[in-house]
């Protein structure tokens, strides 16, 4: 009997805290608690502007140009000059060289598996060597690796040329996953692209077929002019990335600490895509690139409204000749402005003829 009342004691003791914690809970009014705003109601507070993601773009990209291609097995077309360059290299140099070689190869390996098999030459020949095959198959190589070697140099010397003083730079900052773009010659803003999602996320927006294709569509592009040298400067935040765009043949890594360049000019306006070309971690293959290339009007107009400015573009309106010297309808010569005196009129003898 007393064990019993020893458990219920200190059961009783060990339930006593909760209730009154329980008691002293203050309870929720009913008409607050309907007045709250339920998840996902009309009500519910929007989220902050810095959350909204970006409108939809105008210019939409066109299918096949900047793009990969379904089952295409050849280079993208390129848009750039040291891309035209490369391409006619790849197409006329390398991929012929490659065909002859691959088909000789072929050629002298059936030839040599049929003339000297087992049924043809019971006596194995015990030629040791021939003077003129190897000095065939020494200075052919050599003069196919020059005839790689000279065009393969200039290009590289033209991909990595300096740019000129007239360049536009730009700063690509790479970071785990996504794209920080700086305008230096604009201002210092800097735009952030972030890969756009299918599926709809609470203060973002979703990919349209305007944005581009899945996986290379993003919220914010970079933006670039037509027709202008671009001075791409890159570097990364955290590991190693790598900023490419096949459609430009641009391919530059952004190192942590390191400032790499690259310079391109892109003759054709349109949206160009691309991708971080280095492992980066476990969302790299959701970093990709889309750059706009647009008219000079139009960036400067797109730089205005990111809040940079336009070099050379003044600041107020320039004031017309025609306001700064008026005419005078009556006469056609100039109102004098006021503040400002009247130039006395200069007599002019009246015509004489020779007579006189």
């Amino acid at each position: 009997m007393k064990l019993a009342k020893t458990l219920l004691l200190a059961l009783g003791l060990a339930l006593a805290p909760a209730a009154v914690h329980a008691q002293d809970a203050p309870k929720q009014d009913s008409t607050t608690q309907a007045a709250a705003p339920a998840p996902g109601s009309a009500t519910q507070a929007a989220p902050p502007a810095a959350a909204q993601s970006a409108a939809v773009p105008e210019v939409a990209p066109v299918p096949g140009v900047g793009m990969p291609v379904n089952e295409k097995i050849v280079l993208q077309d390129q848009y750039t000059p040291n891309g035209r360059k490369a391409l006619w290299m790849h197409d006329y140099i390398l991929v012929p060289m490659m065909v002859g070689i691959s088909a000789l190869v072929l050629l002298l390996l059936m030839f040599v598996i049929v003339r000297f098999r087992r049924a043809r030459n019971p006596v194995p020949s015990r030629t040791s060597h021939n003077t003129l095959i190897e000095v065939i198959w020494t200075l052919v190589p050599v003069l196919i690796l020059v005839a790689i070697a000279v065009p393969s140099i200039s290009l590289l010397a033209a991909q990595f040329k300096p740019a000129g003083k007239d360049a536009l730079t730009i700063k690509a900052t790479g970071n785990q996953w996504y794209w920080v773009y700086s305008y230096p010659d604009n201002g210092g803003f800097e735009v952030i692209s972030n890969m756009l999602q299918d599926k709809p996320e609470p203060g973002k927006r979703t990919r349209t077929p305007a944005d581009g294709p899945r996986l290379l569509a993003v919220d914010n592009r970079l933006v670039i002019p037509v027709g202008r040298e671009i001075r791409l400067l890159t570097t990364s935040n955290d590991v190693i990335h790598s900023f490419a765009v096949p459609a430009f043949w641009a391919k530059i890594d952004a190192v942590p600490g390191r400032i790499n360049e690259i310079s391109f000019k892109v003759e054709k306006e349109g949206v160009y895509f691309g991708q971080c070309s280095e492992l980066c971690g476990a969302r790299h293959g959701f970093m990709p690139i889309a750059v706009e290339v647009v008219s000079p009007a139009k960036f400067a107009a797109w730089v205005k409204s990111k809040g940079g400015t336009v070099p050379g573009t003044p600041s107020q309106p320039l004031v017309t000749p025609a306001a700064e010297h008026p005419v005078d309808a009556t006469t056609g010569t100039d109102k004098p402005t006021p503040g400002t005196a009247t130039p006395p009129a200069t007599s002019q003898a009246a015509p004489t003829n020779g007579n006189n």
